[in-house]
């Protein structure tokens, strides 16, 4: 879609750009980070770029790569990186009304490109799906603009983590700051009381089960959050707006 000169010619376009290009720096961060964890971790040049490139998400890949270079099962593999990115099921619903209009092949590149800050940015910019052709066209211009800039930043610098992590002392501590930059996201999405209690539930739930082989302890905290705050909301939100109270 980046080489479309249909969206490319579109001003919306430009300012999905704009506005996301301020973050490309924290993106940017984020991936070279990613991309020097997996070297270092074992995997080697060529693994490291296909996972990049084949997964496109940072979260699901530090995830993974702890259960890789413990040589844990597939399915506990894949299991970990689902419910670390089970968030997008979400990302998809929301988008589903926005994009039904597309053939299913462009959907999907939508469902691939899409990410935590170009959702956000383009659910805050059109809060309503489109009505007619030419609102449909505008509002993927700068969905489009905004991929353009995380794609393009994320890919970029874990390619360059990937080239140089052998160059990269390990007593730089950049496993500790992956940490961080996770721990940064999830207070920038605590922003209501339930958000708040899942989070607290995760990180009780995996500590107490930490004894649990191959990091189940994270798919477990993960999935008792889940379960728990949808049974509380259902019980005790009966307005949707008090959920963001």
């Amino acid at each position: 879609m980046f080489l479309s000169a249909d969206i490319r010619r579109r001003p919306t376009f430009r300012e999905g750009v704009a506005q996301m290009a301020p973050m490309a720096v924290g993106i940017g961060a984020w991936g070279l980070m990613t991309g020097v964890a997996m070297v270092k971790s074992g995997m080697s040049v060529i693994e490291a770029l296909a996972m990049t490139f084949l997964v496109y998400a940072g979260s699901s890949q530090l995830a993974a790569i702890p259960l890789l270079v413990a040589g844990a099962p597939a399915w506990v593999i894949l299991a970990t990186g689902f419910c670390v990115n089970l968030r997008f099921v979400v990302f998809s619903l929301h988008l589903r009304p926005y994009l039904m209009h597309m053939p299913r092949w462009r959907r999907l590149v939508h469902g691939y490109l899409t990410a935590d800050l170009s959702y956000a940015t383009f659910t805050t910019r059109y809060p309503s799906p489109p009505t007619h052709r030419d609102e449909e066209r505008a509002q993927e211009a700068y969905l489009t603009g905004g991929y353009f800039i995380t794609w393009s930043a994320w890919m970029g610098m874990s390619t360059v983590g990937i080239a140089l992590a052998n160059l990269i002392p390990q007593a730089w501590g950049l496993g500790f700051a992956g940490v961080l930059s996770l721990v940064g996201i999830l207070c920038s999405m605590a922003t209501t009381r339930l958000r708040v209690l899942s989070a607290l539930i995760a990180g009780a739930t995996a500590v107490a089960a930490y004894a649990l082989p191959l990091k189940l302890n994270i798919v477990t905290g993960i999935g008792v959050a889940v379960l728990l705050c949808f049974w509380l909301e259902k019980q005790f939100v009966r307005d949707p707006a008090e959920a963001d109270e």
